[in-house]
């Protein structure tokens, strides 16, 4: 037990060591039948951070600039939630595209792709503009190497996971993958995750999708996220299968 802990008065707890592996809140102590006040403040700050996340917005030029760097088309669209507090109030119209961009994508004229790859705010555009990027630039080049024919990239704005569905189905690609800022933690407001879905088309539920999350510097480190999100690809066109269905095997692998 740190000595200065007691030196403030705060009742020693005996699984203060385990704070060195872990980023949870146990082993807190207490000043009298109180939790030490620099722990609450701690936890204020951490909820900050948490809202914050969920009110972030993205840095659109900088990501649309970013994306450019990759020479495929990039589209800019947005779902049919037309701000922040309506995206939050009304999860099903952040699973839509508004009218504008499914003009656009249907005025592309797809013949047919193996991947689209689609990055959202999600709930948390923190997540986005810091791990969006890094991840990509490990991923696409996996994928051209591999001779996947990879549909336009799309940074979508309000858009929840199932957005990737629709986008999938307009740009009839057979794959859709969505890079999305997951609901943020007292621990990481930052946090992102990615959605998988075999052959997109509106109204698929969750038991379709396979999900990598918590890809940040402190969790999944980026060239393993894009390593997971690729053996997926390849197992989902080799089998026709995603979701439930479709299973993990790099971290048996990795060992």
């Amino acid at each position: 037990m740190s000595s200065d802990i007691t030196n403030r008065g705060i009742a020693p707890d005996a699984w203060y060591s385990l704070r060195a592996y872990t980023a949870a809140r146990i082993a807190l102590g207490k000043t009298g039948v109180a939790i030490p006040l620099h722990e609450t403040l701690q936890f204020r700050l951490a909820h900050a951070y948490a809202r914050d996340a969920v009110y972030s917005v993205l840095k659109k030029d900088e990501l649309l600039s970013s994306l450019s760097a990759f020479h495929l088309p990039v589209f800019l669209i947005h779902s049919m939630a037309n701000n922040r507090n309506e995206y939050l109030q009304r999860p099903d119209l952040g699973r839509r595209l508004n009218d504008d961009s499914v003009k656009k994508l249907g005025n592309f004229h797809s013949n047919g792709f193996d991947v689209c790859i689609v990055v959202a705010d999600g709930l948390s555009a923190t997540a986005i503009n810091e791990h969006a990027i890094p991840v990509l630039q490990q991923l696409i080049p996996l994928l051209q190497k591999a001779k996947f024919n990879v549909a336009p990239l799309c940074l979508a704005e309000e858009g929840r996971v199932a957005i990737a569905d629709e986008i999938g189905f307009l740009l009839s690609a057979k794959i859709s993958v969505i890079l999305i800022g997951e609901r943020p933690g007292l621990s990481s407001p930052d946090s992102m995750g990615a959605y998988l879905t075999y052959h997109p088309l509106v109204g698929l539920t969750d038991e379709k999708r396979n999900c990598i999350s918590n890809i940040r510097p402190e969790g999944l480190i980026f060239s393993l996220a894009a390593e997971k999100i690729f053996h997926l690809l390849k197992e989902s066109l080799r089998l026709k299968i995603s979701g439930v269905a479709l299973k993990d095997y790099t971290a048996v692998r990795l060992k």
